[in-house]
């Protein structure tokens, strides 16, 4: 099975937010999770918080959830990059999101009078697959004899 993979290194944005966009997007095809991050950036959709949740507000029809806008711009384009290679190597246009992680990247302090601050950093890992598309069989119509127990008979 062929895949396409992308690695990126050091993105100025926040690990925690990253995590959670990655966590939201796993195992999505990569159309709805295009149009997904796509929603964040407009601030029609928002992403749920499950592990960096404390003092986050509550969203309509969600719990914990925010609108992590400069990271979904990064990861949508980084999509939009994967997608372009995988379409360069001959891969079809049904891609699925097989594994996409995001974790900390280099550590680098600001410019100038050090007031102890560290950069965002941020590295990402993007692997997308071909969706298989499998025939569905027509289920067999086995009649199953149902057995009655004998004592039941016996009444």
């Amino acid at each position: 099975m062929e895949s396409a993979k992308l690695h990126v290194k050091n993105l100025p944005i926040s690990t925690k937010n990253s995590v959670e966009i990655c966590k939201f997007i796993r195992n999505l095809e990569l159309n709805k999770a295009k149009t997904i991050l796509s929603n964040v950036v407009q601030k029609k959709q928002a992403v749920p918080y499950f592990r960096y949740r404390k003092d986050t507000p509550h969203k309509p029809g969600l719990a914990a959830a925010r609108f992590p806008v400069n990271a979904s711009q990064h990861i949508l384009k980084s999509l939009e990059s994967v997608e372009q290679n995988a379409l360069k190597s001959g891969m079809s246009t049904n891609l699925i999101i097989s594994h996409i992680s995001a974790s900390k990247g280099a550590v680098q302090w600001h410019y100038g009078r050090q007031r102890r601050r560290k950069n965002k950093a941020t590295s990402i890992r993007i692997i997308l697959n071909e969706i298989k598309e499998t025939k569905k069989e027509k289920p067999k119509n086995n009649t199953k004899k149902v057995e009655t127990k004998k004592w039941l008979k016996n009444k």
